[in-house]
């Protein structure tokens, strides 16, 4: 996954994904969005964050809903 607004930084947050030179995690953005707060009402209150911070966001979020691990069955023995 391809992002330049959200970064993992151990020690950070407790290695949580947060918008990149901040300690909004993506967790809370999401959060708040699930909430129903708009993406214009996120920006009033958090003047630090940019239209892209959010969309990157939501594109991480879906990244992650569409992730697929193939787990490998044991052989019987």
């Amino acid at each position: 996954m391809n992002t330049q607004r959200i970064t993992i930084i151990p020690g950070l947050c407790g290695g949580k994904p947060v918008i990149r030179g901040t300690r909004m995690t993506v967790a809370n953005l999401l959060e708040m969005l699930a909430g129903g707060m708009t993406s214009e009402e996120i920006l009033q209150d958090f003047p630090f964050l940019e239209p892209g911070d959010i969309t990157e966001c939501l594109v991480y979020a879906v990244n992650l809903a569409s992730y697929q691990q193939t787990l490998l069955s044991e052989k019987a023995v």
